[in-house]
């Protein structure tokens, strides 16, 4: 296990200068999209089943789209952005892929709180923002059941990106070769400042498993 608190202290700072530096200083927010549209955009190593740093990086992005899905369907209703029960199923049923692939379940638990959390950080950011600027807001609302059919293809995907990298991100070098690939996947997908805060919150444990 890594010493993790400088660690942590050194990435954020890395991201904010990576983040500057390729231009993520807009605050514009796309209007949702339907989940094909995102699970047309998978990388073609990720398709092709050769799997690397870049993407595992790919494919927080791709969750993180979904954010704008599950935040659009949300707004304006009784539904809460912090959903316990989802959460447990979502980490039960990723460790369990895991233990299948003959990765470690709890390595992958710790990436998924990880990417919840960054997700939800997606989804406050754009409730706050509509509620500031209700004429930006949704006008229509996806079908959760949907979105969350994109969602768990991601997770399996990035489940099985894990098990694939497990060499790769026991390594020191792990660090900034996932964050290199993660600026380069904020320019790839043209991400703004609120969805590259939450791709780089969504990386922190890849490299600690």
């Amino acid at each position: 296990m890594h010493n993790t608190t400088p660690t942590r202290r050194a990435l954020t700072t890395l991201a904010v200068a990576a983040a500057v530096a390729l231009g993520a200083t807009g605050t514009a927010v796309a209007a949702p999209q339907a989940p094909a549209a995102h699970a047309a955009t998978t990388t073609a190593s990720t398709t092709a089943g050769t799997y690397t740093l870049h993407s595992i990086a790919d494919l927080a992005a791709q969750r993180l789209a979904t954010a704008d899905l599950v935040a659009a369907a949300k707004f304006g209703t009784s539904s809460p952005i912090d959903d316990p029960a989802r959460e447990q199923q979502v980490l039960d049923a990723v460790a369990a892929q895991a233990e299948q692939l003959g990765a470690d379940p709890d390595a992958v638990r710790k990436v998924f709180r990880d990417q919840i959390e960054a997700n939800k950080l997606v989804q406050r950011g754009l409730f706050q923002r509509w509620t500031d600027h209700p004429d930006q807001a949704p006008t229509s609302r996806p079908d959760l059941s949907v979105v969350r059919v994109e969602i768990n293809r991601i997770n399996t995907e990035l489940v099985k990106a894990l098990a694939a990298t497990t060499a790769d991100r026991s390594g020191y070098v792990c660090y900034p070769e996932l964050y290199i690939s993660a600026a380069q996947v904020r320019h790839e997908r043209h991400l703004d400042r609120l969805h590259t805060e939450a791709l780089f919150r969504a990386l922190p444990s890849v490299c600690e498993s």
